[in-house]
Order: structure tokens, then C-alpha cells, then sequence
């Protein structure tokens, strides 16, 4: 059976084996150099720049140099679909399309068996293959996480725990699409257009709500920078929202702010200070930085669970023999 499985399915094990080395490998020498920035450390950075000469100017470095890099890393988010997608569309739909699944279940290994060695076997690799990409591409990111935080999207969705279970469901949802659709390049395009539409989901209405965000409310100061006026998030929180409010705590409208604004300069007074004497407010509205990790457990089990359901379809229809 492992054998049969190999021969099956080492086209793509060995594709995309080098796809994730090569890009592996290319991540682990610029990370090196990149690192090589910051002799204590990134972490000892974090959140320093402002205050400290030597990160700050380790964080300039860091743009000018690998910038463009993090730019680029955004389209790793495809991995896991490509990987999930890419070992099960085939794993029923070739049986299907070849016909060999009349020869396949009728040998002394139970089709349940056999779809399950199948099962088991490919999903293995898909998270095996995820998880060193996601180890890499995580470590890779330290200096970039010390200095923005690992809540952006661009952090959030490649590292931690939520690409392995990005790639298990692509892998459930391109094994069910094969299933039915009895056609691996459908079922590879059905999995990939599911795959987006529940990630972009999630992301944008699902993930701000799996814990109630916080809001701190401080009146602008009457002197000083209004970028900086009132209370601000630490760098490596999720900023839900943020704007101003009158005394009374209702929010203002980008209409009504710069209406106060375009008052203030009329009258030829500091914004700040004219914003205070009218006892206007700055509101911000975030999830704390420790919350990283609840938020990651939170979504892998979300997508995980998805992934069950998905595989359970699989085994269902193959218990009816797909006839």
C-alpha cells in the first residue's frame, strides 16, 4: 500500500518538496543577513525605535535592504492552498478519471482502508510541508515582527499555528471537490476559489470578533505633536479603529474633525490646543498584542474543523462508491 501510494502521488510530493526547499533555502540566507543586523537581537528592539539609536538605525537598514522582501513574502499567503490543493485534488479525482478505482477496490484492501492510508498519508505531508515553510518563513520575520508587531495581516496569516490548518482545509476541500466533481483540475480550481473566499472572510469579519476589543478614550493634550495626541495602542497591537470624539464620547465624523481643523488654522491656533479647549477626545479601539496567540488557537481550530467536515464528506461519499 505505501508502494502504490508513492507511485500514485510522487509527482506532487516531489513538486512541491522543491518548490517549499528552494524557497526555504532562499529565506534562510537573506534572513541571515537580515538578522545580522541586530547583534542582541530583534526582540531587544522591539519597540525601541524611536528611543534607541542603534535599532533605529538597524530598523532603517532593515527597510532599505528587505523591504521589498516583506513586500514580496505577501504572496506566500498561496502556499497552503497551492500545497492543500495541489495533494488532494488528485487523491480521488485521478481514481475517477482513470478508472482505476474499479481495480483499486476490489483487491484485498478494503476501499475504507485504502482511503483512509490515502487520507492519512497525503494529509501528513501537506501539514509536514506547511509547517517547515511556516517554521522558516516565521523565523525569517523576527526583525519585521519586532518592529510591526505580528498582528498585521502579512504576519497573522503566515505565521504560528493557522497555515498548517490553511493547507488541511485546501487539502478537504480539493479531496471533496474530486469526489465530486470525479476531475482534479476543477476540483484544484474549486478548492482554490473556496480557499480565498473563507480566508478573506474570516480575516475581515471574523477574526476582529473572537474577542471583544478594547477602547481607551483620552482628551487631546493641549501641546505636542497631533499625530500623538491621546492615548495610542502599542505598536504591536491590532488597531481596530481610531478617531476623535466630542466631550460627551460621540465619535466625530472625518467631516466634523476637519471642520475643527479648518476652525483652528482660521483662527491661527495650535490644533492641539484648540482641540482641548473644546474637550475633544481621542479614541482608539485594538486587540492587545497578547491576545496573538488565543486568536491563533482560535482560527486553526475554526479552519481545522472545517477540514473535518470536508474529509467526512469524502469518506461518505465513498461509502456509497461514488456510483
Amino acid at each position: 500500500m505505501t508502494w502504490l501510494l508513492w507511485r500514485q502521488h510522487r509527482t506532487e510530493v516531489c513538486v512541491l518538496g522543491l518548490l517549499v526547499g528552494m524557497f526555504g533555502i532562499a529565506l534562510l540566507v537573506l534572513g541571515t543577513h537580515a538578522h545580522d543586523l541586530f547583534p542582541d537581537g530583534p526582540a531587544q528592539c522591539a519597540g525601541a525605535a524611536g528611543l534607541n539609536d542603534a535599532c533605529a538605525a538597524s530598523f532603517r537598514r532593515l527597510d532599505e535592504e528587505y523591504g521589498f522582501v516583506e513586500n514580496l513574502l505577501a504572496a506566500f499567503y498561496l502556499v497552503p492552498v497551492v500545497v492543500g490543493a495541489f495533494l488532494g485534488a488528485p487523491l480521488l479525482a485521478r481514481e475517477l478519471e482513470d478508472g482505476t478505482w474499479q481495480l483499486a477496490w476490489t483487491q484485498a484492501v478494503p476501499r475504507m482502508r485504502w482511503l483512509a492510508a490515502k487520507l492519512a498519508a497525503l494529509a501528513g505531508v501537506t501539514l509536514t510541508l506547511t509547517g517547515l515553510f511556516t517554521a522558516v518563513l516565521t523565523w525569517f520575520r523576527r526583525p519585521f515582527d519586532a518592529w510591526e508587531g505580528r498582528f498585521q495581516y502579512d504576519a497573522f496569516d503566515l505565521e504560528g499555528l493557522v497555515p498548517p490548518a490553511y493547507a488541511l482545509f485546501a487539502f478537504g476541500v480539493a479531496t471533496a471537490a474530486g469526489a465530486i466533481l470525479r476531475r482534479s483540475l476543477p476540483a484544484f480550481g474549486v478548492a482554490f476559489g473556496a480557499f480565498l473566499a473563507a480566508r478573506m472572510s474570516v480575516a475581515l469579519l471574523a477574526r476582529p470578533t473572537y474577542a471583544t476589543p478594547l477602547t481607551t478614550m483620552e482628551r487631546v493634550p493641549a501641546s505636542g505633536s497631533k499625530d500623538r495626541a491621546g492615548h495610542r495602542p502599542d505598536f504591536a497591537d491590532w488597531t481596530i479603529e481610531r478617531g476623535y470624539a466630542d466631550a460627551t464620547g460621540r465619535r466625530l465624523s472625518s467631516t466634523e474633525y476637519y471642520d475643527l481643523e479648518t476652525a483652528a488654522n482660521r483662527t491661527g491656533t495650535n490644533l492641539n490646543q484648540f482641540l482641548h479647549d473644546r474637550g475633544i477626545q481621542q479614541f482608539g479601539v485594538y486587540h492587545p498584542a497578547d491576545r496573538f496567540w488565543t486568536f491563533q488557537l482560535i482560527e486553526t481550530a475554526l479552519f481545522t474543523t472545517a477540514a473535518a467536515v470536508l474529509i467526512g464528506v469524502v469518506v461518505w461519499r465513498v461509502r456509497r462508491r461514488l456510483i
